[in-house]
């Protein structure tokens, strides 16, 4: 298959970078806080046989610069950006939409406001802590990471921030060294240059972020909750999996962990395909 179109498009306050593959209706492809539209470089593809597939950075990430560096984030905000894109690709009919991490959070307050531009969204570990019932604990754990990142810098917020989200009895384990091809590369190489906007701006939003519950539970049936098969009992598979029991809606589990889009690509993205044909 021959590569992407590439195209940009203004929005307030940034410049989206985004990438189309295929033909057919709009599969809108939402990455979470970090990697960006490359992330689903491992799926993407295959899904453009079936779907016109568009992927895109954040506004702040990757290549989506924002007009002001300094500028605060919010969820409504990067809904809208979605929705922005929703309407310049598929103007006269709805779109698929699926978002994992923050971008599953961006899915799911589009869903809330614009539920006419959206045939379905599936959102992919949505790290919506405020719904939980231990909200507190994880209102302190964003007080340390912002605490840390000011006093002692990144890497040690980030150290912070990754404990809180593992399991009760998970010790961290450093990162495996391996080669990367080029292009992989490339975009671990991005990453690590987003991690102070990410660390510092889109996680005290979005995981500050209280979803409209009664509103999902409205449009349920447009609405397909994921899971990690490996994320079970961490912080981010929690409040997908509590939505999906107040909501009576079946938890999908797709390969891998939080990241299994790009840790597991086959298996992730022929899941995907079937919650969208369901």
């Amino acid at each position: 298959m021959t590569g992407p179109t590439i195209g940009n498009l203004r929005v307030n306050g940034a410049t989206l970078r985004y990438e189309v593959r295929g033909h057919g209706p709009l599969l809108l492809l939402i990455p979470g806080g970090s990697g960006g539209a490359a992330s689903f470089d491992g799926i993407a593809d295959d899904l453009a046989a079936e779907y016109t597939v568009a992927a895109y950075d954040p506004r702040g990430l990757s290549r989506s610069p924002l007009d002001d560096p300094g500028a605060e984030q919010t969820v409504a905000e990067h809904a809208d950006d979605a929705l922005r894109i929703v309407d310049l690709l598929s103007p006269g009919e709805p779109a698929r939409v699926f978002g994992t991490s923050s971008g599953a959070i961006a899915a799911l307050h589009l869903l809330t406001v614009r539920p006419e531009r959206l045939v379905r969204v599936v959102a992919h570990e949505p790290p919506v802590v405020e719904v939980l019932p231990d909200v507190l604990e994880h209102r302190a754990l964003l007080a340390r990471v912002g605490e840390t990142l000011r006093a002692e810098g990144l890497m040690p917020a980030m150290a912070v921030f990754a404990a809180g989200l593992q399991k009760a009895g998970d010790t961290p384990r450093p990162p495996a060294q391996v080669a990367l091809p080029p292009q992989a590369a490339a975009r671990a190489e991005r990453t690590m240059a987003d991690l102070p906007y990410f660390v510092g701006r889109i996680v005290p939003a979005f995981m500050s972020y209280v979803p409209d519950v009664d509103r999902l539970e409205a449009l349920s049936e447009r609405l397909v909750l994921a899971c990690g098969q490996e994320s079970r009992g961490e912080l981010p598979y929690r409040p997908a999996a509590f939505l999906a029991e107040r909501l009576g809606a079946e938890l999908r589990h797709f390969p891998g962990g939080h990241t299994g889009v790009t840790t597991h690509p086959a298996g992730f993205g022929e899941l995907l395909r079937k919650a969208f044909r369901a």
